[in-house]
């Protein structure tokens, strides 16, 4: 049997409440045992070489985001990147686009939630009382397994963090937003219109500020096909400014 690789971690480390702080990249060996992931290689670097690595996870299984950071310079989720599909020196740093808590720590759900306030990323139901006990009116199943497919983000930020546009412009909702806004729009139950849309992500800081890169569509972890939401708003939001 052949010898077990040694990979050479290298981590982005920097505390930016930590005044003494200064970013540098910091190096780890690890042993890669089979099957293992970022995550795992991260956890046996924090529980027996340096306690003090920051980074973020729950689920471990690719449901929550919270592992996402840029591996070799792509994001991706360190919970289900296996470290034997990755050559042995892997660079780690943290999403670019967001607040850093620590090192690869980043504050995604504060602007994941400013987001869905700014496009009221909640359903508008028609009515204005909900009766509970009128059963729901029933639903296409091709909409409803169109609409399912969009609720499958998990706001990781991958999108984001790969968007050039979001790096250049601060207030661009991104893949992430435009999503949102495809999903509802979607939605029979949802009283707005493409009007009402149009209004929210009808601008350069919404769907007409995509350059079309497809990075979103390449790196999204759950394979959500972003750029073909972007182009079927396209074609809504062009119809209601027109």
């Amino acid at each position: 049997m052949s010898a077990a690789r040694r990979i050479q971690v290298h981590v982005l480390r920097h505390n930016p409440r930590d005044p003494a702080s200064e970013p540098r990249l910091q190096s780890y060996e690890v042993e890669e045992a089979a099957g293992m992931t970022l995550f795992l290689a991260l956890t046996e670097i924090r529980e027996r070489r340096d306690p003090s690595l920051a980074f973020d996870f729950v689920c471990r299984a690719g449901i929550c985001g919270s592992c996402a950071m840029l591996v070799n310079g792509r994001p991706r989720l360190a919970c289900n990147t296996l470290t034997k599909d990755l050559p042995a020196d892997i660079t780690l740093l943290p999403l670019p686009g967001f607040e850093l808590i620590a090192d690869l720590s980043v504050d995604t759900g504060r602007w994941m939630r400013a987001l869905s306030e700014r496009l009221q990323a909640w359903l508008h139901a028609r009515e204005t009382e909900v009766d509970a006990a009128r059963i729901e009116e029933p639903m296409d199943p091709d909409l409803a397994d169109r609409i399912y497919e969009l609720d499958r983000c998990i706001e990781c930020g991958c999108c984001v963090a790969a968007c050039g546009t979001a790096q250049m412009r601060a207030d661009f909702v991104g893949a992430v937003g435009l999503n949102k806004i495809a999903r509802f729009s979607l939605d029979p139950r949802d009283a707005r219109g493409d009007g009402d849309f149009y209004e929210l992500v009808g601008d350069d800081d919404g769907v007409f500020g995509c350059m079309t890169l497809l990075a979103c569509h390449d790196v999204c972890p759950k394979q959500l096909p972003l750029q073909n939401q972007i182009a079927f708003l396209r074609r809504r939001m062009a119809r209601a400014g027109g």
